[in-house]
């Protein structure tokens, strides 16, 4: 992003952008929407960070979300048409805002704001009516949400039911260990090399380790897995 007085390249998102924004700040923008629309029954998103999670377990955002009762749905690795209508969206806002005519992060929230105002409110649609008319139902998801009332609806049962089915994949390392959630497990070293599956016991929260033809080599507590580390996104161990 350019300094003020300079104009922005016409991207909304060059690549690593997302890298650079914590799950934190991700999670608070969450919550504004939440309390204004209400909670969704699924959310669609990709793969990359802070979502991505294809072929592996959940990362910690989408753990808070299962939690509250809001399904995740993984996109396909590099498919941006199964989420074509929101991909539109945004080449949309991008045609009409002209981002690269802004001179601030502030002018361009306003472009913003002003033209999706426009498109979704003032522009005709279908039946001479705006989209907001002609959509009256998506006003609110009929769930209410309230950040102060969270507690109450987490639930780590949903956690668990999830994570429990997920055969995740992984090559013991030559120190016998896999990684889950960027810690290593030890394995035992006469598994150097093997691919094992991963799986998750939500009865006894550990992590089961078994080979390909389903023998179980091992099993170690899963201590990153706790309600309190998911709600503080700290199930991820990250290097700073």
């Amino acid at each position: 992003m350019n300094a003020v007085g300079q104009c922005f390249t016409p991207r909304f998102s060059p690549p690593g952008t997302w890298a650079k924004v914590s799950p934190n700040a991700v999670r608070e923008q969450l919550r504004t929407a939440f309390a204004l629309w209400g909670l969704p029954n699924v959310m669609r998103v990709d793969n990359g960070v802070p979502w991505g999670s294809w072929g592996d377990f959940p990362t910690d955002l989408s753990l808070w979300l299962i939690g509250l009762g809001v399904a995740v749905h993984w996109n396909n690795p590099r498919s941006p048409q199964e989420n074509g209508v929101v991909e539109r969206s945004q080449g949309t806002s991008n045609r009409w805002c002209e981002p690269w005519r802004s001179e601030s992060l502030e002018d361009l929230q306003e472009r913003l704001d002003r033209i999706d105002g426009l498109y979704r409110e003032t522009y005709l649609y279908r039946e001479r009516r705006s989209r907001m008319a002609f959509f009256e139902g998506l006003k609110h998801s009929g769930r209410p949400y309230d950040p102060d009332q969270e507690g109450q609806l987490w639930e780590w049962s949903r956690v668990a039911e999830q994570l429990a089915t997920y055969p995740v994949q992984r090559r013991v390392d030559s120190k016998g260990q896999v990684s889950l959630y960027n810690r290593g497990h030890y394995v035992g070293q006469i598994h150097r090399g093997k691919e094992i599956y991963v799986m998750y016991d939500p009865n006894r929260n550990e992590w089961v380790f078994a080979d390909r033809d389903g023998h179980q080599l091992r099993s170690l507590p899963a201590e990153e897995l706790t309600p309190q580390r998911i709600i503080d996104l700290d199930v991820t161990h990250r290097r700073r």
